[in-house]
């Protein structure tokens, strides 16, 4: 008896796990992980609980690779309603008439999760900049990715602060309309607040 009421424990706590896969909009439920991310317990069902020391790296896989020219910059913010902080952003280098910039062609990239971050759950947004559209209004492509971690063993000592998204940025911000080809460019400005510091 005892092992049937243990079996059936299982089972209801099994059974007990979720996920939520579909978007409801106007009352109408979207497929599956259409508009929704999917998550590493999308078939486990299991609750969602790594964890990432603070001064260890992440990184996303790029699909194909940044084929475009433009930024690379990562942020966080400390969730659920905490601002986005720049933690990283490069920046091209003007040689021979060329403007190159360092995360052309990667198929990977990855970030230092600041040592200075209090313990917690954080977004973390990882964002190119595409400029080459980019010399007139609107023609900036943005490519974006975000994903929830939980972050431990840092000092507490900065939370990321600056901006929300979306809106963060305009269409007419300095390194957002950017004309990359003529006159060939001899600097750049990054749009957003400046990169925190530790």
């Amino acid at each position: 008896m005892k092992v049937i009421t243990a079996l059936g424990l299982l089972v209801a706590a099994a059974n007990a796990h979720y996920t939520f896969p579909g978007l409801i909009y106007n009352g109408k439920t979207e497929a599956d992980w259409s508009f929704v991310r999917e998550t590493t317990n999308k078939y486990s069902h299991g609750p969602v609980q790594d964890a990432v020391k603070a001064g260890d790296t992440v990184g996303f896989r790029v699909d194909s690779d940044l084929g475009h020219p433009g930024p690379l910059q990562f942020y966080m913010a400390k969730a659920p309603l905490g601002r986005h902080g720049r933690i990283y952003q490069d920046g091209p280098s003007f040689a021979g008439g060329q403007v190159t910039w360092p995360s052309a062609g990667k198929k990977e990239v990855s970030v230092q999760i600041p040592k200075c971050l209090p313990d917690g759950y954080y977004l973390l947004r990882v964002e190119h900049i595409a400029l080459h559209s980019a010399g007139s209004v609107g023609g900036a492509q943005f490519y974006i990715g975000c994903a929830q971690l939980h972050v431990t063993g840092g000092t507490g000592t900065v939370t990321p602060s600056g901006v929300s998204f979306p809106g963060a940025y305009k269409a007419t911000d300095p390194g957002i309309l950017f004309q990359l080809y003529w006159p060939v460019p001899t600097s750049y400005t990054n749009p957003g607040p400046r990169p925190m510091t530790c």
